[in-house]
């Protein structure tokens, strides 16, 4: 019989709605049950892509004798980091604080008032490398929470304490100047691998946000080696097996520090992301590779994750079914050698085993091979390359396909618009820049209230209970000024005007600090706060961007100012931290480089106006705001009493309250929005 979850939206919620576990979800209720019981309560929290998750729920939590334990000591409840970032954050730091590491699936053992006392990750169902086995765990908790529950107590109440005392402030804050992003500039370079592109060692997660700031800070200062770290570390991901050299797009990371065998698992955060660095590559430099594998991944965001109703899916998992009936990591995208001789023939097959890096030993499991592009110098025939790329592509579209979350975040939803208008703008494929049009439709349609409140997911078209966190009213801003740069329609700077207000009213104090819970949200054992970007900007940094680049749009101080505010978290951690700040750094250059304010006018339609808004958008200065529109437009303060030039479609660009003249040349517009880096290719 299913449980609880059974009534839940959230797909990862009701892959478990049939474990014989007593889950509920997280709700009032569940507390309240456990002191009526006088039982602890098990908090497990997981997503539904994530691999480790689904081996601890077959292992344990579909174990006949494992969920009577539960059911009959504890109170047990399932959360969906994805929807309830919040949760997830505030257990998250708590573990992290106890065990010195965090990860997923993150289990936890609360008092009935929710207050954390035990912590832990994966457990397996026997002993394994010093890991106590599940079992073992769970009677261990139950004989500490009978026998000694005053001590259970005591150190609950010091572990709430501690992270009460977390909360961030600080005074009189300045956004970073030059010194600073220079001193964050040296410290990427002390942790850049020279050999194999990224930062760091093992494992490597594809550092996009970081990417973003060095682009930024070679547009601004010119700096060759900020530049070199994002080409080489672009190709190597390019290369390596985390790309997905069939169908495109990024898996969440690499196991090694070689970009070689991934984790196999899509998430939508990180190739919306990925999507825009290699956009914003190409307009730098004009790589080819970069506009191949911006290009690829902007196509399968479309072809794997876009819905039916006009949004993203969250993720594609790692596992499918390997042709037994057994779920296995990587089954649906790697190859043996004999694998590729049934698609393609023998002389095909050595072809493509050379081209991809395919060998009889394998780079994965089993004699399987992750494909690659390994030989930077190799030539090879295009025609054939394609030829067999799309054999292989079409025999891999028969085997069992990884499951899909369909549910739809509004935060990453906001990344997507922002790179698809991009990118649809850049190569001139109008038909992203409609999927980026119908996503940001979806979002005000299903997601916005009348008040300006934004819920955090959706499912097949149906707003989820969740109030929407910081993260989700910046990200969507973003994407919605980005749009409104690309397409010329003011309502999606109103739109952005909207959230942002929602943001100043509900989530930032009067020192510029930032929450990423609303002030009258649900409350938990502490209102969580994390400045640090991660998988994808913090609610902070990425507020920073967008009041920043609405205040560009728009005129407003008070967006101006509560953006410099706010980036004086920047100005403390960047230099210290840079790799765990990258978007807040771009943000910087940006405050540092204006950001500058293009307004092209000119009828609509016209080659002239188009050449214009062309030429604006593929500035490379840090930041830059464009908008375009007939003359006359008011639609968008930018555009406001610009006239045209001569009787010719007009830019004008300005930058701290400094207008330069009006052009109708595109050559010159570009040399008005040119970084410090060099050239702006004008035409793809």
């Amino acid at each position: 019989m299913p449980n609880r979850l059974a009534h839940e939206t959230s797909p990862y919620l009701l892959q478990h709605a049939d474990n014989p576990v007593d889950w509920w979800p997280w709700v009032p209720e569940a507390f309240a049950e456990a002191r009526r019981r006088g039982v602890p309560v098990l908090l497990s929290v997981g997503y539904s892509s994530c691999h480790w998750c689904h081996v601890m729920a077959h292992e344990s939590f579909e174990d006949e004798e494992t969920a009577a334990y539960l059911n009959a000591h504890f109170v047990s409840v399932k959360v969906d980091r994805e929807e309830r970032p919040d949760v997830d954050a505030v257990y998250m730091e708590a573990v992290q604080a106890a065990t010195g590491h965090g990860g997923w699936p993150m289990t936890v053992f609360l008092t009935p008032d929710a207050e954390p006392f035990y912590f832990g990750t994966y457990f397996p169902p026997e002993p394994r490398s010093g890991i106590p086995s599940f079992p073992q765990v769970l009677e261990g908790v139950t004989t500490a929470w009978t026998d000694r529950r005053e001590e259970v107590a005591e150190v609950a109440g010091r572990i709430v304490r501690d992270l009460a005392e977390r909360s961030l402030s600080y005074d009189a804050p300045k956004p970073p100047g030059p010194d600073d992003t220079h001193a964050a500039l040296m410290g990427l370079t002390r942790e850049f691998d020279a050999v194999r592109g990224g930062f760091g060692g093992a494992p490597k997660f594809p550092p996009s946000m970081t990417l973003e700031f060095l682009l930024r800070h070679h547009a601004r200062t010119g700096s060759a080696g900020a530049l070199q770290m994002v080409q080489a570390t672009c190709e190597a991901m390019a290369r390596g097996g985390i790309y997905d050299q069939l169908g495109g797009g990024f898996a969440r990371y690499a196991v090694d520090a070689t970009w070689t065998v991934p984790h196999f698992e899509k998430m939508l955060y990180d190739n919306a992301q990925l999507c825009r660095v290699y956009a914003h590559l190409w307009r730098a430099t004009g790589s080819d590779l970069a506009r191949r594998i911006a290009l690829g991944t902007a196509d399968f965001l479309v072809r794997e994750l876009l819905t039916a109703q006009g949004g993203f899916a969250s993720a594609l998992d790692a596992d499918s079914d390997d042709g037994t009936g057994r779920n296995t990591e990587g089954a649906y995208y790697v190859w043996t050698p004999e694998q590729l001789r049934t698609v393609l023939g023998e002389e095909d097959a050595a072809f493509a085993a050379r081209h991809f890096g395919v060998t009889e030993e394998g780079t994965f499991e089993k004699g399987a091979s992750v494909l690659q592009l390994p030989d930077t110098e190799q030539l090879v025939d295009a025609d054939r390359v394609a030829s067999v790329t799309w054999r292989l592509l079409a025999a891999r579209g028969e085997r069992p396909r990884p499951g899909r979350d369909d549910k739809i975040v509004a935060a990453w939803n906001g990344l997507a618009i922002a790179a698809l208008a991009e990118t649809g703008a850049y190569f001139d494929r109008p038909d992203l820049v409609r999927a980026a049009t119908a996503t940001a439709d979806l979002l005000v349609r299903v997601h916005l209230d009348d008040h300006g409140r934004l819920a955090r997911t959706s499912l097949d078209g149906v707003a989820g209970a969740h109030a929407g966190v910081l993260e989700d009213y910046a990200d969507v801003a973003e994407g919605f000024l980005a749009l409104a740069s690309v397409t010329g329609e003011g309502v999606w700077v109103d739109f952005a005007g909207l959230l942002l207000d929602t943001v100043l009213r509900h989530f930032a104090s009067g020192d510029g600090t930032l929450y990423d819970t609303a002030d009258d949200a649900e409350t938990l054992i502490r209102r969580p706060q994390d400045p640090t970007d991660n998988t994808a900007p913090s609610g902070w940094t990425a507020a920073a961007g967008a009041l920043l680049s609405y205040a560009a749009v728009t005129g407003s101080t008070r967006h101006r100012e509560a953006a410099e505010r706010a980036l004086g978290v920047v100005t403390a951690l960047g230099p210290r931290v840079p790799r765990f700040i990258g978007w807040g750094l771009a943000v910087a250059e940006a405050a540092l480089d204006g950001p500058r304010e293009v307004a092209v006018v000119g009828p609509d339609g016209d080659t002239a106006t188009h050449a214009l808004h062309q030429a604006a958008l593929l500035g490379t200065a840090p930041g830059a705001v464009v908008a375009v529109g007939a003359p006359g437009s008011d639609e968008v303060p930018l555009l406001r009493n610009r006239p045209l030039f001569q009787g010719r479609p007009a830019a004008y660009v300005c930058r701290n309250f400094t207008c330069d003249a009006p052009t109708a040349d595109p050559k010159v517009l570009a040399a008005a929005v040119r970084g410090a880096g060099g050239d702006v290719p004008l035409v793809q």
